[in-house]
């Protein structure tokens, strides 16, 4: 199934929440599915975090793989506190322990994104116990060097397409892979097979999409998200009339 959200519809949901990892209050959107779960469900799972000027979430893990996208403000990640700008691109397997993330004095904005709703609920480093949550995983924590997105006339006047690999340097056996592609207006491509991964994530970092590929209709605008499931026979990418810059995030076929 496809599962398409237009940014700007998710974003007039968001609302002051409590940060569990904080305790402080930041500003919470759910794009697909619920903001945290303890169980399986049907369908996606994708939700929006903005951090409050120099809020630190400790360092936690939760029990399914996921994508985060740091798409505005500024911040600071891990011990050695690597720096966190837009739009950086993390990849992180089930089960792996992450931060902390600490929001510059402008604050921070990230997106979770999972291919499917499970058991997401952060387990925190500094609680009791926490170790008897932990399951075998391959540990991945990938921080890809900072996406440079075109300037609006250099992405709508592009002539052909170009797909950026951001862990080229990485060998994956189990199809997880991370891409810029880039779109001149109105091009259009097919995406990956999403058959020889556990499906995929569109997310728009600049210019507009087609909603469901279509020539015309609905321009999906920034920060809209179209999942691709892997029981799906595949997607055609099209730029809207502004061009596009988007994040296409492949992930391991266990997540299937």
């Amino acid at each position: 199934m496809i599962h398409t959200m237009n940014g700007t519809t998710a974003l007039s949901r968001r609302r002051v929440i409590h940060s569990p990892g904080t305790g402080i209050e930041h500003w919470g959107t759910e794009f697909f599915g619920p903001r945290t779960s303890h169980g399986d469900a049907p369908g996606p799972q994708a939700t929006m975090s903005e951090m409050s000027p120099n809020e630190t979430i400790i360092p936690h893990f939760h029990g399914t793989t996921q994508f985060q996208l740091f798409i505005a403000g500024r911040g600071a990640i891990g011990a050695r506190s690597d720096v966190l700008q837009p739009l950086t691109v993390q990849y992180k397997d089930h089960h792996t322990a992450y931060g902390p993330v600490v929001a510059g004095p402008q604050g921070l904005t990230f997106t979770a994104l999972r291919i499917k709703t499970s058991d997401s609920a952060p387990v925190y480093l500094d609680k009791p116990g926490y170790r008897d949550h932990l399951k075998p995983s391959k540990r991945r924590n990938w921080i890809a060097p900072p996406v440079v997105l075109s300037i609006d006339p250099v992405m709508a006047s592009r002539k052909e397409k170009a797909w950026e690999s951001l862990y080229a340097d990485r060998e994956t056996d189990d199809g997880l892979a991370a891409h810029v592609l880039r779109l001149g207006a109105n091009m259009a491509t097919m995406g990956p097979n999403p058959k020889t991964a556990g499906g995929y994530y569109i997310f728009v970092a600049n210019g507009t999409m087609m909603k469901d590929g279509l020539t015309s209709g609905e321009e999906l605008p920034l920060w809209s998200m179209t999942v691709v499931e892997n029981s799906d026979d595949g997607f055609e990418i099209r730029a809207g009339s502004k061009g596009l810059e988007a994040v296409v995030m492949e992930f391991p076929r266990e997540e299937a």
